[in-house]
């Protein structure tokens, strides 16, 4: 393999031998443990994997970031998390994190292309960005005074009444500064 990058068939089978023996795999069984060609092309359309490095006439050509990028994808996924999620955390990581995260061995199959400079587009600005995950849902909790606490999870009924009683002092200086609607 000379040092011009991966097709995405040698890519896939790079990241099955990255992923090794010891891989748990997915344990929700929705989704493959190793991904297949069709799945890195999505990966790389919703921008949770880099395009690739370069193309070869009509054959793209990837490099370690992708492979880093599909196997920390993969780890994140055996551990639980949503795709919005790994998402979210993976994107614009630098190639020391998708490393620690990916945990591949030191020695890559055959060289790769550099891929911070070969992932990097002369026209970046024409490409479009990929799309933000979706919001976090959010459970509001009325307050006195048209307030409404917002919280990333559903409280148990039982805590609602100790919420409300320490969002009191809160609710004092937001009146006092006129900041609330004055109930009637």
């Amino acid at each position: 393999m000379t040092n011009d990058g991966w097709t995405i068939d040698e890519l896939a089978s790079r990241v099955a031998a990255a992923l090794g023996d010891g891989y748990p795999g997915v344990a929700n069984g929705r989704v493959r443990d190793v991904p297949d060609t069709r799945a890195i092309r999505w990966y790389s359309t919703i921008g949770l994997v880099d395009r690739p490095a370069a193309m070869r006439g009509r054959t793209a050509l990837y490099g370690e970031r992708h492979l880093l990028q599909i196997v920390a994808v993969k780890r994140r996924q055996a551990r639980g998390r949503s795709l919005a999620e790994i998402q979210a955390e993976l994107a614009g990581a630098s190639l020391a994190t998708l490393r620690e995260i990916a945990a591949v061995p030191d020695e890559l199959p055959d060289g790769a292309p550099e891929p911070e400079a070969a992932t990097r587009s002369a026209r970046f600005w024409t490409e479009r960005p990929a799309a933000p995950p979706p919001p976090a849902l959010l459970t509001g909790i009325p307050l006195a005074g048209g307030a409404v606490l917002l919280l990333p999870s559903t409280p148990d009924p039982d805590d609602l009444p100790a919420i409300v009683a320490a969002a009191g002092p809160l609710l004092d200086l937001l009146s006092a500064r006129g900041l609330l609607r004055s109930e009637s």
